[in-house]
């Protein structure tokens, strides 16, 4: 499974003294663009250049914990097959200490000359 480490940033802490919520979706794209990159050899910007269009269809989050200030929080990023053939979907969560704070499911896809559809690299990666 695919994970990067990140501090929680000050600026993302609300007056309660809690990450606010809008901030969770942020880590978790941070992590999925360096999985693609990283993992899968996907250059998010230079695929754009090359007129395919990745993009986000919807997600659902689920929040179990606060995070906090001064927390290190570690997020994963794996693959998994979507009903639909022309989508993916990308399985995340944010831990801290091995305690789950937040997982959610974003639903993707690629759009080439107009039309839906999933790279080879990210359907062999779901194979594999």
């Amino acid at each position: 499974m695919f994970t990067k480490t990140y501090s929680v940033d000050e600026k993302h802490v609300d007056f309660q003294g809690v990450v606010d919520g809008l901030y969770y979706p942020f880590y978790m794209e941070w992590t999925r663009h360096a999985f693609m990159k990283e993992s899968l050899g996907l250059d998010l910007e230079q695929e754009f250049n090359e007129g395919r269009v990745h993009m986000i269809l919807e997600y659902t989050l689920r929040f179990k914990r606060s995070l906090q200030k001064g927390d290190e929080m570690q997020v994963t990023c794996t693959l998994a097959a979507n009903e639909k053939r022309n989508r993916v979907n990308f399985v995340q969560q944010i831990l801290v200490n091995n305690t789950v704070y937040a997982e959610a499911t974003f639903v993707a896809t690629c759009l080439t000359n107009g039309r839906p559809s999933i790279p080879d690299a990210v359907r062999e990666a779901i194979e594999a």
